[in-house]
């Protein structure tokens, strides 16, 4: 991942998120990556293919490899990708006999889509299992406040009085929402990707839709139809929900920040936040960085849908675009998650008892 605020030594005890961002190591994307040519090794081996001692001494060897980094680098620079001298790093490690079946009918698009589907498992489950337990606490606090009251605002002007069970279910609906979206979308978004040079399974023949059911069977994912080489618009769905959820997030960020005003003080958090200037400031700090994380996935977004727009039967300028823009959105999200827990973990009270 190129470098941005997430992986900053300062600002990301404040924005990134460590599990998050783990999943986007070059570590785990060359494992990444080295799982899907074992699978496909095996798959190949299991249908015919390429000998069965190939499949295992392939699988064999991509269960400990470790490239020359330097030497992917460099080739990058020149093929625009790394999975070719990832493959022939591959090769040179094997017995000469078996070298030749290493990537049988496979495509660069191949590894590296599934690589990342591999690596966004971990993401969605983790998304899943914060936001489930975000709504858990939400409703949690209407258990405890959601009978006390405060001034409605509309247009941050003073409308009538409201319980703060109200505010709550308008916090928390979205998020349910998004579960609902993220249910929904799982299925579709963690799929194997195999499509060989053109997306047609060519170098398969009658066996291709055994071979592609045996790796999404080994790798726990599912099994498209086809090939989605130039089909982005699943991983631009899922950008969209990012920024929804981030969103949701940030309604939530920005409620607290005007709640805890001087002047109303309709919520009471636990202290954080000091200035030096101003000694007795006590700043909404998770609260501010939930807008500033919203507002971020929301520009982003709109560079992931530039994504769809793939020319004929592959686009590198669309695919690269999109490396640079998904980890950072899905960190985004997995930090928001992570300040959002936080923040109502140290809420102390909500408006005043009726």
């Amino acid at each position: 991942m190129s470098y941005t605020p997430f992986n900053a030594p300062i600002l990301s005890g404040l924005l990134g998120d460590r599990e998050t961002a783990a999943c986007f190591s070059v570590k785990v994307e060359i494992t990444a990556m080295a799982l899907f040519e074992a699978a496909l090794a095996r798959a190949t081996a299991a249908a015919g293919l390429i000998p069965e001692e190939a499949g295992e001494a392939i699988a064999s060897v991509c269960s400990h490899f470790e490239p020359d980094m330097a030497r992917l680098g460099a080739a990058t620079e020149r093929d625009g990708v790394c999975v070719p001298d990832l493959v022939s790093q591959l090769r040179q490690a094997l017995d000469e006999d078996y070298a030749e079946y290493v990537h049988f009918g496979a495509t660069s698009r191949d590894v590296v889509d599934t690589a990342l589907m591999i690596r966004m498992k971990p993401v969605v489950a983790m998304l899943r299992d914060r936001l489930m337990a975000i709504a858990g606490k939400l409703s949690e606090l209407d258990g405890r406040f959601g009978g006390n009251s405060f001034m409605a605002r509309t247009r941050m002007r003073a409308a009538t009085e409201t319980s703060v069970s109200q505010r709550l279910a308008i916090w928390k609906e979205p998020i349910e929402r998004n579960l609902s979206r993220l249910e929904e979308l799982a299925p579709r978004l963690l799929s194997i990707q195999l499509g060989g040079p053109f997306g047609a399974r060519g170098a398969y023949g009658d066996k291709a839709d055994s071979v592609a059911a045996r790796i999404g069977q080994i790798l726990g994912l599912s099994v498209p139809e086809r090939s989605w080489h130039a089909g982005r618009d699943t991983i631009a769905e899922f950008a969209s929900l990012l920024s929804l959820v981030t969103g949701a997030l940030g309604m939530i960020g920005q409620d607290v920040e005007r709640m805890v005003r001087d002047e109303i003080v309709e919520i009471a958090l636990a202290e954080r936040g000091g200035s030096p200037a101003v000694a007795h400031t006590k700043n909404p700090v998770l609260a501010e960085a939930l807008v500033t994380l919203a507002r971020f996935n929301a520009t982003l977004v709109s560079g992931m849908h530039q994504t769809v727009v793939h020319e004929q039967e592959c686009s590198a300028a669309a695919w690269t675009l999109e490396w640079m823009l998904l980890p950072q959105m899905c960190i985004a999200a997995g930090a928001a998650t992570r300040t959002t827990l936080a923040l109502l973990a140290r809420i102390e009270r909500i408006g005043s008892p009726v």
